[in-house]
């Protein structure tokens, strides 16, 4: 661990501190800590930030109740800037939205950013507007037996694919059985952070294997 006294805070006595969701990695905000701010965010495990504007620090959440919960904090190679891995109770924005960056202003025609949460929205959008035409829409329609039937499929397809020790097609067949999952997921009400917690409740991920007995 980088000790604290290291960290490089400007002429002010401040270090920006970049906010972000442990679990969709989205960038919620960029706010400033002191040397008082950080130790009160470490001792908490609750960001505290000191307001340029009101010059006083102020406890995110004390007052609306959205609190964020520090996971880590990490410092760049220079030592004067930090991330902020946090787990969000609610808005980061003071405008009330999840993330106080909602505004584009550029969008690379040759390049477009992929994110799984962006992929289970759209998903969740063919189900509460039925878009004709759409392939989610109709799995939808058919509903859960449909749905169901199409996850057995692409699990096959991954096994065969893999037995074959084809990558090219594994990787193809697991991105649609994916898809399909996540389209299970929003049919029965399951969200990417459901899923995030219970992996994350999993202290021991690799468990010894039980040989069994040769009779």
């Amino acid at each position: 661990m980088l000790d604290v006294e290291k960290l490089k805070f400007d002429e002010k006595g401040l270090i920006p501190a970049i906010v972000v969701d442990a679990i969709t990695k989205r960038v919620l905000t960029l706010a400033y800590m002191n040397r008082e701010s950080l130790k009160i965010s470490m001792e908490k495990e609750l960001t505290c930030f000191y307001s340029r504007s009101r010059q006083e620090l102020w406890l995110k959440g004390e007052t609306s109740g959205n609190y964020q919960h520090i996971v880590s904090i990490t410092a760049d190679c220079d030592g004067d800037a930090l991330v902020v891995m946090v787990e969000p109770e609610g808005p980061a924005c003071h405008l009330g939205t999840e993330s106080c960056f909602e505004y584009p202003v550029y969008q690379s025609e040759n390049r477009r950013e992929f994110s799984y949460q962006g992929l289970m929205q759209l998903i969740e959008g063919r189900k509460t507007d039925r878009k004709e035409g759409s392939y989610t829409t109709y799995l939808f329609d058919k509903g859960l037996d449909k749905i169901l039937k199409k996850v057995g499929e692409e699990s096959t397809e991954v096994i065969i694919a893999a037995h074959a020790h084809d990558k090219r097609e594994t990787v193809y067949e697991i991105a649609d059985l994916a898809y399909h999952v996540m389209v299970l997921m929003i049919e029965s009400g399951i969200s990417l952070e459901d899923i995030h917690r219970e992996l994350a409740s999993r202290h021991v991920i690799d468990h010894k294997v039980k040989q069994e007995k040769m009779v």
